[in-house]
């Protein structure tokens, strides 16, 4: 059976790879330095972690699928992730730039309160971020700035220059992600095609009424993508959220058995998949701008 390791503190990653810790909460690793390795070891991470890249030497897997995880790629990971790493050679160094730090870091900080907004820490396994050779130098020295800090030693100051500093890396993250968006284009279309053919089949169904409405991790699972990403694609895609996509298709479909059959309102909401009837009046009327029995007879009115 693989080792299991819980990943709770910087001090211990260090540990395992034979690196100095300078700082309890964060560190900036450099695996061509490292002096141990792991193999076949499954990592439960307490922490949050920016891993570059420099050459393929190691399979990552998370979950059960294989990461992307080729030259020149970023891949991120956040406290309640498991990771499967395998080397793909004997040597003890990786040719691997990494930044691990605790929550308690940016806890009480800007970044403490922003980290929510870098989607990418649960991104699925097959969308790591490729980046370019200037995107890779601007990532590095960022990881060498963060670096000098913790060189320089704790002080009042230390948290807050830290905390910036990782916020400029991720900011710079980001920036990448979306461009990978643009880049990566096609291959949203055919996700945003599977997802509209996804949701058609779904309520075209019985799962409606037996599952309930689908929630946004349905649809990302069906295409092999995490919530998260899927999220980001179909926003950056649509304008529009997953979420958003999934209301229209349900007031869509109650518009059409509201006027053009004699159902109740409450058995058309089961049939949709809502619990309660209100909550289709609810929504209904937040969309449309009138309840469901006042479009109904608006809808007669016409005739």
């Amino acid at each position: 059976m693989d080792k299991i390791i819980k990943l709770e503190s910087v001090d211990l990653y260090n540990s395992l790879y034979g690196l100095e810790t300078l700082h309890p909460l964060v560190t900036v690793a450099d695996l061509r330095k490292a002096t141990k390795t792991l193999n076949h070891v499954q990592l439960d991470y307490g922490l949050y972690a920016v891993f570059l890249k420099l050459y393929k030497s190691c399979d990552i897997k998370y979950g059960r699928k294989s990461y992307d995880y080729q030259d020149g790629t970023i891949v991120c990971f956040a406290p309640g992730q498991s990771i499967y790493t395998r080397n793909l050679n004997d040597d003890i160094s990786q040719p691997v730039l990494g930044l691990l730090f605790h929550p308690d870091l940016i806890r009480g900080t800007a970044l403490g309160k922003s980290i929510k907004n870098y989607t990418f820490f649960s991104y699925a396994v097959s969308e790591a971020l490729h980046i370019s050779e200037q995107e890779r130098a601007t990532i590095i020295d960022c990881f060498k700035n963060i670096g000098i800090e913790l060189e320089h030693g704790i002080d009042k100051h230390s948290k807050s220059l830290i905390s910036m500093n990782i916020d400029l890396l991720l900011s710079y993250c980001m920036r990448f992600y979306e461009r990978q968006f643009i880049t990566r284009e096609g291959e949203n279309r055919d996700s945003l095609t599977k997802f509209e053919e996804l949701l058609n089949d779904y309520f075209d169904s019985e799962l409606p009424a037996q599952e309930g409405l689908p929630s946004v991790k349905y649809f990302a699972d069906k295409i092999c993508l995490s919530p998260n990403y899927f999220g980001d694609m179909v926003k950056k895609e649509t304008g529009k959220t997953p979420q958003e996509h999934i209301q229209e298709k349900v007031i869509e479909l109650a518009k059409e058995q509201i006027s053009g059959t004699d159902e109740t309102v409450s058995r058309i909401a089961y049939s949709l998949g809502f619990q309660y009837p209100q909550h289709l009046c609810r929504l209904f009327k937040k969309r449309v701008g009138c309840t469901p029995n006042e479009y109904r007879q608006r809808e007669y009115n016409r005739i």
